[in-house]
């Protein structure tokens, strides 16, 4: 994968799971943790119009929802990336996670076990 940005078609490419294993194939070794980072800051116009429809009670912000969106999949990417430089063909143990850096940033960090899959059992 080149584009760490743009990952749709390494999900397809990469198995990743929330599991320790894969049900289906062994795992020769494991290469480390992985992780994929993303910081974001929502310009100021979209944190206005995302206060004044969330004080309004309108529900979803749609601005703030394609954001996280975009940096769940870029996080997932770089993880990728990071897999496959470390010689990993596949991750388990995979998780999200977040927190908030100030008032106009957030972090989202994707992470997992980077593996070597092997024989299908």
């Amino acid at each position: 994968m080149s584009d760490p940005s743009a990952p749709a078609t390494a999900y397809a490419q990469f198995p990743i799971t929330t599991e320790r294993e894969f049900p289906e194939w062994g795992i020769e070794r494991s290469v480390g943790m992985v992780f994929g980072v993303v910081v974001y800051s929502l310009g100021s116009v979209a944190k206005l119009t995302g206060g004044l429809k969330a004080g309004a009670g309108a529900g979803e912000i749609d601005q703030f929802s394609r954001v996280m969106d975009d940096a769940r999949r870029k996080s997932v990417g770089r993880l990728i990336q990071q897999a496959q430089n470390l010689g990993a063909n596949a991750v388990v143990g995979f998780q999200f996670g977040g927190s908030d850096m100030g008032a106009s940033m957030s972090e989202i960090v994707a992470y997992g076990t980077g593996v070597v899959l092997g024989h299908k059992k």
